[in-house]
Formats: structure tokens, C-alpha cells, sequence
């Protein structure tokens, strides 16, 4: 079941955050990029009404979900 485009995977508060996300998932295989409407960094305050979004490709939507999901479960000292 594919669609057209990128899907949100998540949306947070920091391009830091979205960056470590990302790689998380591209250590899994799973190709993800990093998506901030903020014009370019002239506007930061923008990624703090719209968030930063983690895209990934339609077919890897549910595993990186899944992924995100289990990292997040884990204790800080786990990691």
C-alpha cells in the first residue's frame, strides 16, 4: 500500500531531536529526513508552532512508528 510523499512520523520541538530520531531510524535501514518550515532558519520561531517533522517513506511508516515508539518505552540508562 503505497501512497505519493513522505510521511510524518513525528513532529518535535527541535531540529536537534528530529536529527537524532532520524538517524535512529537510518540505523535500522530506514531512510528519514529532517523537515522544519521555519524559511530557512530566518523564522525559528515558526518550528515552535509547527513543530520539526521526521518524514519517512510511506511503506516504512508503521516499523519507524513502531520504532519510535520503543524508544521511547525505554529508560534513559537503557540507551
Amino acid at each position: 500500500m503505497s501512497t505519493d510523499g513522505p510521511v510524518a512520523v513525528a513532529v518535535v520541538g527541535s531540529i536537534v531531536e528530529a536529527q537524532l530520531i532520524a538517524g535512529m531510524l537510518q540505523s535500522y535501514g530506514i531512510r528519514a529526513l529532517v523537515s522544519a518550515d521555519d524559511v530557512g532558519g530566518w523564522e525559528p520561531q515558526l518550528r515552535q508552532s509547527q513543530g520539526v517533522r521526521v518524514l519517512v517513506r510511506a511503506d516504512d511508516a508503521e516499523q519507524a512508528r513502531e520504532l519510535i515508539e520503543s524508544a521511547d518505552d525505554q529508560p534513559a540508562d537503557d540507551r
